[in-house]
């Protein structure tokens, strides 16, 4: 799950040879797209009808945002499309257990998941992503980043790990689209559930932030190391709550 919208050229990202839509809210799609998905969780479909339905300018503000980081500059130049990385089997094969890049491996192979399925619901659900413009590109990384999220921030794939990711997301983006998908969650919770998901939010707050990163060193990474250079927390309120509630 993550924002929708991958590579472009060196373009000025307001006079580039591709425009990018006007960005506009639609809240009927969004809540319409809520219910489904907080009937089916693994309907991510859903995900990218509501981040692309409430976004608004976040992915524009997290690209400018990025160009004032001391390696921004550098990784809006090179413009590394992640997923095609993600998708290197050798490349996480090489990584050395308890770093980033091995728990991320071991990760998408157990829960058989791909950077590339996400990367194709996306496409399924919202045009715009493939767009040759710095924005779509960020957007892009941002949707690709999504399952190292899950291993920097410490949530599962279940119900409970997912909504605590959403707030967690939100906080590090100002996505409007995270914060209803947390919402939704949160109503559906219980007790400490809600403090988990509410902790999620306070943890992507206080988190250095993730966008910003270079994930291609990242990965590298002692996964400890990572999380502490990253002030992230653990997610005590999430881990206490047994697996069979979450």
């Amino acid at each position: 799950m993550t924002d929708t919208a991958i590579l472009a050229p060196a373009l000025d990202p307001r006079s580039g040879d591709t425009p990018m839509p006007r960005a506009r809210r639609q809240w009927g799609v969004a809540l319409t797209a809520l219910r489904r998905l907080l009937t089916d969780k693994e309907d991510t479909g859903q995900v990218f009808e509501i981040m692309g339905a409430l976004n608004g300018d976040s992915t524009q503000r997290g690209y400018e945002r990025l160009l004032t980081t001391p390696n921004g500059g550098r990784l809006a130049y090179e413009r590394v499309e992640l997923a095609p990385r993600l998708m290197d089997d050798a490349w996480l094969d090489s990584f050395p257990t308890g770093t980033v890049g091995a728990a991320y491996r071991d990760f998408v192979r157990s829960e058989n998941l791909s950077a590339e399925g996400l990367a194709e619901i996306s496409r399924q659900r919202r045009g715009a992503v493939e767009l040759r413009h710095p924005y779509a590109w960020f957007g892009r990384r941002t949707r690709d980043a999504h399952d190292l999220w899950h291993i920097l921030s410490g949530y599962h794939r279940d119900g409970l790990g997912e909504a605590c990711l959403v707030a967690f997301s939100y906080a590090q983006t100002g996505s409007l689209g995270w914060a209803v998908i947390a919402v939704g969650a949160a109503l559906k919770a219980r007790k400490r559930g809600v403090k988990a998901i509410w902790q999620g939010y306070r943890r992507g707050a206080a988190a250095k932030w993730l966008l910003g990163e270079d994930y291609e060193k990242l990965m590298a990474e002692p996964l400890v190391d990572a999380r502490r250079r990253l002030n992230i927390t653990p997610a005590t309120l999430y881990d206490a709550v047994p697996v069979g509630e979450r």
